[in-house]
């Protein structure tokens, strides 16, 4: 069993990452600064004795290159970052500092002690507004906020990185990640876990349009099983691939699940479409399949039985 590093591991996708880790039998270091992960998302990881959790600040000089020579990890799962499009824009040194900075310490770390891989969580958001569906990793990358430049400027950093010294750099483009853990009130919360919390308290939901735009949901479960593939599994090489499952839900598929649960909850209001929201998204899986021997195995409406049981 190996050792493993996970950034942000406090956070939404980082804590479930981390649980995978250690029912798979790793030791894991986890690293956060709690800037929006929540130490209660570690509840069952902290019980156990394959794992640390330094409380520290990934972007800070010299912490990461401290640790790394200290765990001496064979591989990073490198998942802190600023989570917010709004942030990165109202913020960008905070974004560049968050998304940018952070992974250049990353990526140097992992050169100067020897690390043979990184797992970097990257983002559908490098592909912009394209309306040429389904998206492969080919797809034109045209970022539309400082968030998606960001993640396509780490993704640079880390190949360049994979070149010069031999270590396996993986970026992974995730697409619309939800399940429990799942802040509704962050700034990045995604659209189930706003419905989530609106239905779990009795009230109804606001559809922004006609409720016929669709995306490319994906249970959390099924992206931690992706980061612990490209962090654990033999022979993987270099690369990037969206991690998504194929398959386009609509929002009022969303709704009829969330309704069939919470029958005295109103129907959803419909209001004018926000400009600039996105119609449609939908990401094509074939790579992760091929380069991780990865596919998506919950269906959305299974997590989303989850999600409302957890809530």
């Amino acid at each position: 069993m190996g050792k493993i590093l996970v950034t942000g591991a406090a956070g939404f996708i980082g804590s479930h990452t981390t649980d995978q880790l250690l029912a798979a039998g790793h030791e894991v270091l986890g690293v956060d600064n709690f800037r929006t992960g929540h130490r209660s998302n570690l509840e069952a990881a902290l019980r156990s004795t394959c794992f640390r959790l330094e409380e520290a600040d990934v972007s800070a000089a010299g912490v990461m290159d401290g640790l790394v020579k200290e765990f001496r990890p064979d591989a990073i799962i490198h998942l802190a970052a600023l989570v917010s499009v709004q942030e990165s824009i109202q913020d960008p040194d905070l974004n560049q500092r968050l998304n940018v900075t952070a992974t250049e310490l990353v990526a140097a770390a992992a050169r100067a002690h020897g690390v043979g891989r990184i797992v970097f969580a990257s983002s559908a958001a490098i592909y912009g507004d394209t309306t040429d569906l389904p998206i492969d990793e080919e797809t034109p990358k045209q970022p539309i906020s400082p968030y998606g430049e960001a993640k396509l400027a780490s993704e640079g950093i880390l190949f360049a990185a994979a070149e010069q010294s031999g270590l396996t750099a993986r970026c992974h483009r995730y697409f619309n990640v939800f399940g429990p853990r799942q802040d509704p009130a962050s700034p990045y919360s995604g659209v189930i876990s706003i419905f989530a919390r609106r239905y779990r308290d009795g009230k109804p939901v606001t559809i922004y349009g006609d409720g016929k735009q669709t995306r490319d949901f994906i249970s959390v479960h099924d992206v931690a099983r992706a980061n612990v593939l490209a962090a654990t599994r033999p022979g993987i090489v270099s690369g990037a691939a969206n991690i998504c499952t194929g398959r386009a839900t609509s929002l009022l598929d969303v709704v009829r699940v969330f309704a069939a649960h919470y029958p005295a909850v109103p129907a959803p209001s419909f209001a004018e479409a926000r400009k600039g929201d996105i119609i449609h998204s939908l990401g094509w899986p074939v790579r992760a399949k091929e380069q991780l021997g990865f596919v998506a195995e919950v269906p959305v409406e299974s997590a989303l039985s989850e999600l409302i049981k957890t809530n």
